[in-house]
Order: structure tokens, then C-alpha cells, then sequence
């Protein structure tokens, strides 16, 4: 997107916030193959960043791709916020820039967006490597260098540097750094409590409809 588009970008994490739960944790629930939780535990110990918790654990995944798309559709498992039709209207009425930036997996998001009909959406979260020994996950940031750790905050310093005002969306620990450099925090869990905490003006949200009724204020 050109910086002179919109004075406003909105980035949006996907896990647990426009999806209403964990999709990365339902495919190692669903298809690891070793205690993908105790690795969970040294991420939230802070003992490992964010990336190498990925690495370390969809290494456990030999399945391929099109079977664990298979299993997010073939029950209709994976449930999206209210709100989020909602959410993209009101960016494109009011001229704001809207991305998706997650520690995710780009396939699967770009999958779940399709299936429930949204295109154009620019995402940038973890690319996949299938193999049949475990899935390579590897993250770049803007400059294109792999990076384990700030992925979502080189996104909110690329946009800020571009000139926009940064609205944030987001709901876990991963979001703490990028969130605390934006112009606008809409938070919940993790996020929100950290912010309470810290005297970080933010906006709970439940769906995205709260999200949506805040960022009308905004010119």
C-alpha cells in the first residue's frame, strides 16, 4: 500500500482476535506429534521468543497441507469474530489502511479468509515449508531478514515510519511490544490486562463491532 493512501492503517493480529480462537494451537492439538505444550510453557515463561516457540513446535507437524485445511473446514471449526465484515467496511468508507499482521501461519489464514469470502486483504505472518520430516517456519520482516522475535512491531515501526497513525487489535502477550508503539489499542486478555496494568490507554473489545464503534470517532 502507498503511505499517501490513508492517514489511518489498521493492523490486526488473526489469532483469538479475528478468529475467536487459537488456529496454530487447534493444528498442533490436532496433528503434533511430541508435547507441543511444554514448549508453550518456555514461551510464556519467557525463556524463548515467539518464533523459535514456532519453529520448535509445527516441527512436530508432518502432515500436509491440504490435510489440515481439511480438518479446519471439513467441521466448520474455526469460528470468526463477530464483526470483522464490519470492521473492513468502515476502513474502506473511511479510507483507512487495513492489514493483518500475525505470528500465524499465512496459509492457513489466506485459506480461512477465502473460505469465508474476504480478498484483498494484505496478510504477513509465517511462511510454511512442508516436509515430510516437520513444517520449516520461518518469519521476515520488512527489510526481508528472518528474524524469531518482534515480528508484529517491525510492521507497526514500517507503517509509523511511513507516516500513518497505527491503530492496533490485538489480544495476546506477542502483542504487548507492537501495541505500545500505536497510535490506538483495542485490546482484550493478555493485551488488555497488560495494559490496565501499565496505565496504557486502551479499548476493551469483545467482537469487533466494539472495535468497529471506536474507530468511527477517529477522522
Amino acid at each position: 500500500m502507498d503511505s499517501t493512501e490513508a492517514k489511518t492503517l489498521v493492523q490486526c493480529d488473526f489469532d483469538n482476535t479475528i478468529a475467536e480462537f487459537d488456529v496454530s494451537f487447534m493444528l498442533l492439538d490436532a496433528f503434533a506429534d511430541g508435547d507441543w505444550r511444554q514448549i508453550l510453557q518456555e514461551y510464556r515463561e519467557h525463556r524463548i521468543p515467539v518464533g523459535v516457540f514456532s519453529q520448535r513446535t509445527f516441527a512436530m507437524i508432518k502432515a500436509d497441507e491440504a490435510t489440515m485445511l481439511d480438518y479446519l473446514f471439513s467441521e466448520n471449526r474455526v469460528n470468526i469474530r463477530p464483526g470483522f465484515k464490519e470492521l473492513l467496511n468502515l476502513c474502506s468508507e473511511k479510507g483507512f489502511g487495513f492489514v493483518i499482521v500475525s505470528n500465524g501461519l499465512k496459509f492457513y489464514i489466506e485459506a480461512i479468509l477465502k473460505h469465508i469470502g474476504v480478498t484483498g486483504i494484505e496478510v504477513f505472518a509465517a511462511h510454511t515449508d512442508f516436509s515430510p520430516d516437520g513444517l520449516n517456519i520461518t518469519y521476515v520482516n520488512p527489510d526481508g531478514h528472518q528474524i524469531v522475535d518482534n515480528f508484529k512491531k517491525s510492521y507497526v515501526e514500517l507503517h509509523l515510519g511511513r507516516g500513518y497513525r497505527v491503530a492496533y487489535i490485538g489480544d495476546g502477550y506477542s502483542d504487548i511490544d507492537p501495541a505500545s508503539l500505536a497510535d490506538y489499542i483495542f485490546a482484550r486478555d493478555d493485551l488488555l490486562n497488560h495494559c490496565l496494568k501499565q496505565n496504557l490507554k486502551c479499548t476493551p473489545f469483545n467482537d469487533l463491532n466494539d472495535v468497529v464503534r471506536g474507530l468511527e470517532g477517529i477522522a
